[in-house]
């Protein structure tokens, strides 16, 4: 039996832009509203699961009140940790780091920044997250309010590409995309 999953990326945080990774930013007014419009006309969800961070979390608390959903958090569900390059910009990192930043974006998986989790650790951390969420709730549909790095690569699994292309698929602030899991057919994309 397959579970219907609909990812919402946070929206825009008090931060801004750049690499956020394990930084725990706020949503700003504007953030808020994204994600209240994305929602807004959406239901038939049983339960919600979020990233414990708060640009996710926060969110998700009020939207599971208002609908009268269980929550629950996963760890598993937060965004890559960047080390040295936690909340620095790309354009940043360009100034200093230019051969280091082109090898993470050409190859995610083959080059890891200073003190950062790579890339197949955070794999099977969101690997174990779709197992075990598959195994309590299999034949439902969630709504899983994460980030932009977890669902880069769920898309670029589903949409079958190479994992060197992983930072090639984008996901904007309060995107929402809907994906169908089953652990013997894998992920499938569907039309949220």
């Amino acid at each position: 039996m397959s579970l219907r999953l609909d990812f919402l990326r946070h929206g825009e945080t008090e931060q801004g832009g750049g690499l956020r990774g394990s930084l725990d930013d706020l949503l700003t007014e504007t953030g808020w509203q994204q994600l209240n419009t994305a929602v807004a006309q959406l239901a038939g969800w049983q339960r919600i699961v979020s990233s414990p961070l708060r640009r996710c979390a926060l969110f998700a608390e009020q939207l599971a009140v208002q609908r009268n959903l269980p929550l629950e958090y996963s760890n598993d569900l937060r965004e890559l940790h960047f080390g040295a390059w936690e909340g620095k910009h790309p354009s940043e990192l360009m100034q200093t780091q230019a051969d280091e930043l082109g090898r993470f974006w050409a190859d995610p998986y083959a080059y890891t920044p200073p003190g950062a989790e790579s890339l197949q650790a955070f794999a099977a951390r969101i690997d174990s997250a779709l197992q075990h969420l598959h195994a309590c709730y299999a034949g439902q549909r969630l709504l899983v309010v994460c980030h932009a790095g977890v669902m880069r690569l769920l898309l670029a699994r589903a949409r079958g590409l190479a994992p060197a292309a992983l930072l090639q698929v984008t996901v904007g602030y309060a995107e929402l995309v809907a994906l169908e899991f089953d652990p013997r057919c894998g992920l499938r994309e569907l039309t949220a």
